[in-house]
């Protein structure tokens, strides 16, 4: 399966599992992703996405999202999309 980066994990907030992902391309909701690093490797749709604590269906290169994520991630972790 190929797989492109699309962002960096910035922030991960434990008590609510949402990743905030620095996007280095445009992205759209319902993407699936896999996030991996060095202890962080797992793959899911992105079916919730934030910004600003607003509900989007796409956003640019360059913001950053806030992700309801099914596992831990770490700040530095890879954000990339599959296909």
């Amino acid at each position: 399966m190929a797989k492109k980066i699309i962002g960096e994990v910035t922030h991960y907030f434990g008590h609510i599992s949402v990743a905030v992902i620095k996007l280095s391309v445009n992205i759209k909701k319902g993407t699936k992703v896999s996030f991996e690093g060095s202890t962080t490797n797992f793959e899911q749709a992105l079916n919730s996405m934030q910004i600003d604590r607003k509900d989007v269906a796409e956003a640019k290169k360059g913001q950053s999202i806030g992700v309801k994520v099914s596992d831990r991630v770490r700040e530095g972790d890879k954000v990339f999309m599959l296909s």
